[in-house]
């Protein structure tokens, strides 16, 4: 028997990418895998940094069917708290709880590099909403179920484990916002029975990632040898959206994961704790490529020479 075949799941942002690794995996241990996201087939991605790509939660939950699980699209904006209550609504009309959530929410795309006092204000308001607020309201309409019923996962999928300053003032307010938020859950969570935390990928394939180096999943070993855009991505240390996804998946079959609550965790760590792998077979660990090609990133220390750490 499969380890989640009576598992019922929502990733959120479950078009393309992480989110569509993620529920493909939850699928292959035997969830329901609720798929949600703007991109259908009916109505295809049309705003933003995806417009006009062809990925839909359609697609995404055909794997999940095909993987051995049961996938359901939904199409939801994370950002409108009816479209999410509805959502909501029906999962626990038709299946009277929700297991595990998953919420893979980006926001507009980190474009503009200059320092703060630089930048207008107004868009740094719109910035860090768009990727904080989604987050909170799909949690708040999730996690009164699961108090009620004394169990649950609520898992962020963010940029990094650390609390390491990330590029770009606005953007780090949101991360940094987000892995706070998962933290706070954790801690009033903790009487509950329900699991809070935080999932971070390493340098992922995505299809964005695989359009963009011209590769595929069959050449992209060729591409990160001889393409120089590939090498300063650090293309060979890459991983598939699958290996988060079994990320996940494990920790939901895993019966004493409320220990891991309030912390945040690397692909790579789970995989080395789980013992789970790529789907090619790989264990890639990103820390420890960085750590060997890209020094000058992976020990590169704080200007003010102070550092936000995680204890414990």
């Amino acid at each position: 028997m499969k380890p989640l075949a009576d598992t019922v799941a929502v990733v959120a942002g479950a078009t393309r990418g992480a989110g569509r690794g993620i529920a493909h995996m939850l699928g292959e241990a035997g969830a329901t895998v609720y798929c949600t996201g703007r991109g259908s087939r009916a109505t295809p991605s049309a705003v933003g940094p995806y417009a006009g790509r062809a990925e839909t939660i359609d697609e995404t939950a055909a794997l999940v069917d095909a993987a051995g699980g049961r996938g359901i699209p939904v199409r939801v904006d994370h950002g409108d708290a009816a479209q999410v209550a509805t959502l909501v609504e029906r999962i626990h009309r038709d299946h009277g709880r929700i297991d595990v959530l998953v919420n893979v929410l980006g926001g507009a795309q980190l474009e503009d590099m200059r320092p703060f006092w630089e930048l207008p204000l107004d868009a740094g308001h719109a910035f860090v909403d768009a990727w904080l607020w989604p987050h909170a309201i799909t949690a708040r309409h999730v996690l009164p179920g699961m108090v009620a019923r004394g169990a649950g996962l609520v898992v962020e999928v963010l940029e990094g484990d650390t609390l390491g300053y990330h590029r770009q003032v606005w953007f780090d307010l949101a991360v940094i916002a987000l892995k706070r938020l998962s933290y706070g859950w954790a801690e009033e969570l903790a009487p509950h029975g329900v699991t809070s935390l935080v999932v971070a990928p390493g340098f992922m394939r995505t299809e964005v990632v695989l359009d963009h180096l011209h590769a595929t999943e069959e050449t992209w070993r060729t591409v990160a040898g001889k393409s120089k855009a590939a090498r300063a991505y650090g293309f060979a240390g890459s991983e598939t959206p699958c290996f988060v996804g079994r990320a996940i998946a494990a920790l939901a079959a895993d019966p004493d994961v409320l220990r891991l609550s309030g912390g945040m965790y690397g692909t790579w760590t789970l995989a080395e704790r789980y013992g789970f792998t790529d789907v090619d077979g790989a264990r890639p660990h990103w820390w420890h490529y960085l750590r060997e090609h890209f020094p000058q990133l992976a020990l590169a220390k704080p200007a003010t020479g102070k550092e936000w750490v995680v204890a414990g």
